[in-house]
């Protein structure tokens, strides 16, 4: 980062990852988030035009108009996004895939597509905003509302919740965290860390709806929160290409290492706490479940895990490039194939 210019290592300023102006309802979380993506992308340096952003439908799916308007976009159908992206994934893996869902387009009628995407280990960084409600529909309660929680009108969920990062856990996903929106300097550390990791990269982030979950009685409300937020560690973020000075406090720390070489350093702070283990992971969330706490950072990380690509073996060159010459190998190679099929 040039301090002098603002410009980051590739040149770029700040305003060169921004969007449209938001159309949210002034206060909302999601605004947060991207303001969080926005400054993470820009630290980073990523070119904006290998950046491609994946969205369905909700209040949610319209924050990829909010951010680095240079870089290619897609939004899908309700619910369709994991399909798209995983496509886009396969034919240009060079590219850095970001998708941006909510709690009805992951947990309701894209829950079927989130598991595929979750088990296919696709290379993206997958951010649910997360309010437990369905704000263009009026504020019905949406698959992640807890149990007990009261909507705006005064009624209580009788149904269980779907908790998008357990699920996630329990399909192999390799690096899954959770995050609020009122936390930006460590929705920062974890988009850094997200965007490093090899894989798929779930961030579910509690991002309270100011218009339809935001009162007293919701568990999903900034109030409700901020009270219950218990952060698992500090983070800082160490980028591969630079040397950057984290700020840590002196404490028992955890470095993990990253695919490209970035390190993500975690600080324990009041419990202790091992990301890398998916046993003690499951049975965290759980427990903060019944205390209705709600823990935040990094819950799981797994550096063993093959991406879609890897597991495919599919080659370096993009596929939408490759040519007539390259997918025709040619009589004596298709015999050779069909041989070993037989």
């Amino acid at each position: 980062m040039n301090a002098e210019t603002n410009c980051n290592r590739i040149g770029l300023a700040k305003n060169d990852y921004s969007g449209k102006p938001s159309t949210l309802c002034k206060g909302c979380g999601h605004d947060s988030v991207t303001a969080a993506i926005i400054q993470a992308y820009y630290e980073l340096g990523v070119p904006p035009h290998e950046i491609t952003k994946f969205s369905g439908i909700g209040c949610s799916s319209k924050t990829p108009t909010y951010f680095v308007d240079r870089g290619h976009g897609f939004n899908s159908v309700h619910g369709r996004m994991p399909s798209v992206a995983t496509g886009a994934s396969l034919a240009n893996k060079k590219l850095s895939m970001i998708g941006v869902s909510g709690d009805g387009d992951t947990a309701s009628i894209g829950m079927g597509q989130f598991c595929h995407l979750v088990r296919r280990n696709v290379d993206m960084v997958y951010i649910i905003e997360n309010n437990g409600t369905y704000g263009l529909t009026k504020g019905q309660f949406s698959a992640t509302a807890d149990p007990g929680s009261k909507a705006k009108k005064g009624a209580a969920n009788t149904f269980p919740v779907i908790d998008c990062c357990a699920i996630g856990i329990e399909l192999g996903a390799t690096f899954v965290a959770r995050s609020f929106s009122g936390d930006r300097k460590q929705i920062i550390a974890l988009i850094k860390a997200a965007h490093a990791h090899k894989g798929i990269a779930i961030l579910d982030i509690i991002s309270p709806c100011v218009t339809f979950n935001n009162h007293e009685g919701s568990t999903k409300s900034y109030t409700f929160v901020k009270e219950h937020d218990i952060p698992l560690h500090e983070l800082g973020f160490i980028q591969s290409q630079e040397e950057i000075a984290v700020e840590m406090k002196d404490g028992e720390r955890k470095e993990i290492e990253l695919h490209d070489g970035s390190r993500l350093m975690l600080r324990k702070l009041d419990r202790d706490y091992d990301p890398t283990n998916k046993i003690k992971a499951m049975a965290a969330i759980s427990e903060s479940r019944e205390k209705q706490e709600i823990i935040t950072g990094l819950l799981y990380y797994n550096s063993l895990g093959m991406d879609l690509n890897t597991l495919l073996n599919t080659v370096e060159t993009p596929l939408w490039s490759l040519g007539e010459k390259d997918l025709d190998p040619g009589p004596e190679v298709l015999k050779k194939i069909n041989a070993s099929l037989r």
